[in-house]
């Protein structure tokens, strides 16, 4: 076991996975009272990937599981950590069916469910399992089926939301590759973001979420660096949580960021996967060649509870 005084972790591959059933704009047209036009000046999403009947949290999950290991290759892990906030089954959970899937025989399963920030408290909890020498490698899933909790007669929600996944497999290193993860909640917007009722459903207050975003998410993202100890101009790449271009672009706009240096056009084609958009984009752009190899990248992550989390990590070698 490495010296727990130096240990930390570094992430080592990447997976995704999103369903076939492509959902353009006007096929939605013809579904609620919308068209492309409003829906790509509001949102600026294209089209976005809906889960057909053969996929689940669950199965999603374990196919971009699947292609992370395969990608750092490895073969085995000693903990999977899965978010996402729209599984349908208390028990078994969700980590622990994929910990099964793959043949993990033995690896820790944890479920976390944060809704949007959920991918960057899981990558937290693994990060510090790690850290403590509880774990020497760790699988992170964010997976989510939106479709399933979607109000298909509210335009205000149902052009948003799809359905994916994104891994990431991170192993033990001398030296931390991953910052710790600065999180919090937001309680005077609690309710902004939900989803309840029976059946559930997803809900928001989109203008509270923008005026969040744009008076103190940027806050939020200069503490993140501060705790990892790096400055603006040495970030790579930016990930924030894919919920819309209309808040993605002006977060980035107050912190002073170029649109090359950020993960943002995968709304565009992917939609807001929740707790799966930071690690699916990610994925899809690694496997593309488009992020470079040894940089740095700032996780950001916000919504549902209403919670945020986010650190800076090292980008595979």
């Amino acid at each position: 076991m490495k010296d727990l005084q130096r240990r930390g972790s570094r992430l080592i591959g990447f997976g995704h996975f999103q369903p076939e059933r492509v959902l353009t704009n006007d096929e939605l047209s013809t579904m609620v009272e919308t068209s492309d036009e409003w829906i790509r000046e509001r949102t600026g999403i294209r089209e976005r990937h809906i889960a057909g009947p053969d996929d689940s949290v669950f199965s999603m999950a374990a196919a971009a599981g699947r292609g992370a290991l395969d990608d750092a290759t490895v073969s085995r892990v000693d903990l999977v950590v899965v978010a996402s906030t729209t599984a349908t089954d208390r028990s078994p959970n969700t980590a622990g069916r994929v910990v099964a899937e793959l043949g993990l025989d033995g690896a820790a399963a944890i479920d976390v469910s944060t809704a949007c920030s959920g991918f960057e408290y899981a990558l937290g909890v693994a990060d510090q399992a790690v850290r403590a020498g509880s774990a020497d490698a760790a699988l992170v899933i964010g997976s989510e089926t939106l479709s399933a909790i979607t109000d298909w007669t509210d335009r205000s929600t149902c052009v948003l939301t799809a359905d994916g996944a994104g891994a990431v497999v991170i192993e033990a290193s001398d030296e931390p590759g991953i910052s710790p993860v600065v999180w919090g909640t937001v309680p005077g917007l609690t309710e902004a973001v939900k989803v309840s009722g029976d059946p559930q459903r997803f809900s928001q207050d989109g203008r509270q979420i923008l005026r969040w975003a744009l008076k103190d998410a940027t806050g939020i993202a200069q503490r993140i660096l501060e705790v990892a100890g790096v400055t603006l101009d040495e970030i790579d790449v930016f990930a924030f949580h894919q919920a819309n271009l209309r808040i993605i672009e002006p977060l980035a706009r107050s912190l002073g960021v170029t649109e090359r240096q950020i993960v943002i056009h995968d709304v565009e084609v992917s939609g807001n996967t929740s707790a799966a958009s930071v690690p699916l984009g990610l994925s899809k752009a690694w496997h593309r060649s488009e992020l470079p190899r040894g940089g740095r990248a700032l996780l950001f992550g916000f919504g549902g509870g209403f919670a945020y989390a986010g650190q800076v990590v090292e980008l595979p070698r």
